[in-house]
């Protein structure tokens, strides 16, 4: 998971990390800093583990990435816009979510008219595939900064091995991973418009055919009708 943070409150999230959450120096992973022109280096983001793994052939613990906005005032940053459409010190981001079919899921997804705004990633040296969701946001909304990662990790008994050596901390989650999806949504924002989940058209029209209804009154048929709905959107 992404967690934004007003730079306010970035040293203490990460005395709070370490001190309550129970975060060591080997949990982690990375902290990478920004350096722009007339200012001394910062840090712009760190990520750890959380939570003690007990056994199991795939690593099990949640992995936080924090972020705070260190571009100079007068520049742009997306960081900076998110939390301000939020209107709060800190923001959820995204969370990443496990299939072992990334391939297969994504193609279910995009026949049903879901947005991405990356391409499927490869990182061959992590035994790792990705991709990163368009915006959850009410049609013509303003951007939520909310969206999905979805993964899929096998790692081999050779990685699994590096993994567990202190000096391979950074390959639970690759800093460039971070900096590509950084890049990606700093262009979105300078662009002024997010990608949503799915489109508006789409969303209206789900909700037209929702319209005042209770969600216990949704029913499988109702589903049904719903998903052709998407189905036959997306084909177009």
């Amino acid at each position: 998971m992404t967690f934004l943070v007003e730079p306010d409150i970035y040293n203490t999230t990460y005395a709070l990390f370490r001190i309550i959450l129970g975060v060591s120096r080997e949990d982690l992973i990375y902290e990478k800093r920004s350096s722009w022109k007339g200012q001394a280096p910062q840090s712009m983001t760190f990520a750890s583990r959380i939570g003690l793994e007990k056994g199991g052939k795939v690593p099990n613990q949640t992995v936080v990435a924090v972020v705070q906005p260190t571009e100079p005032k007068g520049q742009g940053s997306h960081v900076r816009t998110m939390l301000k459409n939020r209107g709060g010190g800190c923001h959820w981001q995204h969370i990443a979510l496990r299939t072992p079919d990334l391939v297969g899921f994504h193609g279910f997804c995009l026949a049903r008219g879901v947005n991405f705004i990356t391409p499927i990633l490869k990182d061959s040296h992590d035994d790792l595939i990705q991709v990163f969701s368009g915006e959850w946001m009410t049609p013509g909304g303003r951007p939520t900064a909310t969206f999905f990662e979805f993964v899929q990790r096998d790692p081999s008994p050779k990685l699994l091995k590096q993994l567990e050596s202190a000096s391979n901390r950074e390959a639970w989650f690759r800093d460039k991973t971070f900096l590509g999806l950084y890049g990606e949504k700093e262009k979105e924002y300078k662009r002024g418009k997010a990608t949503p989940f799915i489109p508006d058209a789409l969303a209206r029209r789900i909700a037209a055919r929702l319209k005042g209804l209770q969600v216990w009154e949704i029913g499988d048929d109702l589903l049904e009708k719903v998903e052709a709905d998407m189905l036959a959107f997306a084909a177009k």
